[in-house]
């Protein structure tokens, strides 16, 4: 009797697991999808695509049912009140919260960012984007692979992608946040990584990483301490493709960075960033792996040069 009790609890058990882990699967889709992928999905329910092209290039073309929206000014990012650092986390999620409901998200969507994927400043908006829907407790969300460069590449048109013209309206819906914490670095956190040696990754291009050059931010350097990985190298020649995950690895060993361990990404506007913590965290499956929202035009501001390092200094 006592063994028959146990297999049948066993047997429960097993039962039960399997459906977490199934449930676990349905909230967790891969951070990133292929063409093929989204074309087998098109126009299934609980999906919403969010397209990044400029108004008028959406409206011209776009993916079917795809809504618009403008990374700019539709409260993905903000100018911080009290310092006027530009490109933050929301400070208040109100509007950022509503414009997610307006374009057909809920708590349950699966949500596909696509950029225009021409370059490394268009696909920072869709992982950017990603970033956000990850603070804001959404695991179910992912980025289409090449975006509109790669979805308009056939030039067979009969072999070519479907496209719609036009606005596309969504059915309003209610996005709550369960804000994830953890995942807002800070210039403190940042301070006190360098001082117990947790790595930082400068993700921009090397002429700004070494100090020639600069952008977005009013001096010239990095980071002391911080390793080079530019964010164009994790990108099929530095536009909408990710690279694949024998070559990510090969250039991370070449950058020194490693593929695992606590580490921080940063940029001049956390923008560019989230490009390498998307590979590192999502891509290379590292969950140590963060990114410093303020980044450089932060640092510049606040720290007044402490704590920075010039490769190169040009008389």
């Amino acid at each position: 009797m006592r063994a028959h009790v146990s297999t049948r609890w066993g047997g429960l058990l097993a039962a039960l697991l399997l459906l977490l882990l199934t449930a676990r699967g349905a909230l967790a889709n891969e951070p990133l999808v292929s063409i093929e992928w989204m074309k087998a999905n098109l126009g299934k329910p609980g999906i919403a695509i969010v397209d990044f092209q400029p108004p008028a290039e959406y409206l011209r073309g776009h993916i079917p049912g795809a809504v618009n929206s403008n990374y700019a000014k539709d409260g993905w990012r903000e100018e911080r009140a009290a310092d006027k650092i530009p490109g933050m986390f929301p400070e208040k999620l109100d509007k950022l919260l509503a414009h997610i409901g307006s374009l057909g998200i809920d708590n349950n969507t699966h949500v596909v960012l696509v950029s225009t994927g021409l370059n490394t400043i268009d696909i920072g908006m869709a992982t950017r984007a990603y970033w956000t829907f990850k603070v804001l407790g959404h695991d179910n969300v992912s980025v289409l692979d090449g975006g509109m460069l790669e979805w308009t590449r056939e030039q067979d048109k009969s072999k070519a992608n479907p496209m719609q013209a036009g606005a596309q309206k969504a059915e309003q819906k209610t996005f709550k946040a369960n804000l994830r914490k953890e995942m807002l670095v800070s210039m403190a956190d940042v301070e006190k990584a360098q001082k117990s040696g947790i790595l930082l990754v400068d993700n921009r291009p090397e002429d700004q990483y070494v100090g020639i050059t600069r952008f977005h931010v009013p001096d010239y350097g990095t980071l002391a301490g911080a390793k080079n990985l530019p964010m164009g190298w994790l990108l099929e020649n530095g536009m909408g493709r990710f690279r694949n995950k024998s070559q990510l690895e090969q250039l991370y060993k070449l950058a020194g960075v490693p593929t695992s361990g606590e580490q921080i990404s940063f940029c001049n506007t956390g923008h560019w960033a989230t490009i390498g913590w998307f590979v590192s965290s999502e891509l290379l499956g590292n969950k140590k792996a963060s990114m410093y929202d303020g980044s450089m035009a932060e640092w510049m501001r606040l720290n007044k040069g402490k704590g920075m390092d010039r490769k190169v200094v040009l008389n």
